[in-house]
């Protein structure tokens, strides 16, 4: 059985999607952009761009009941390689059991934003 995840304390979908699944064991989360789900902002430049994802990230696992300790892959986008070492530094502090992992340049993000990052959790 499959059950929706929805929290306040991360961004609202944008499109027609939802925060994200669980879904057996598995909890697998939306791409998150750096949207503060509180004012709406957006943060300046992409090491706290990199920490708002993450943030949002952990809010949605958090509602399904797991955490970034549970993370087993993420995918993440960048709008430009060049921020790959500053988006690392933030990523790190976050996902810190090292989860399997894909990053990725991509020509644009939604919102115009740097980075966006979804994950799959065990619970």
């Amino acid at each position: 059985m499959k059950t929706v995840i929805s929290t306040p304390n991360a961004p609202g979908a944008i499109g027609p999607y939802s925060q994200g699944y669980a879904f057996g064991n598995l909890v697998i989360t939306s791409g998150q952009i750096p949207v503060d789900p509180a004012t709406g902002a957006i943060p300046e430049g992409i090491a706290a761009q990199a920490e708002q994802s993450c943030k949002n990230v952990g809010a949605i696992l958090e509602a399904a009941g797991v955490t970034l300790e549970s993370v087993v892959k993420t995918t993440c986008f960048l709008a430009d390689m060049g921020d790959f070492a500053a988006f690392n530094e933030v990523y790190a502090k976050y996902f810190t059991s090292k989860p399997a992992r894909s990053c990725v340049a991509v020509r644009e993000l939604p919102k115009g934003v740097l980075c966006e990052i979804e994950a799959i959790a065990v619970k």
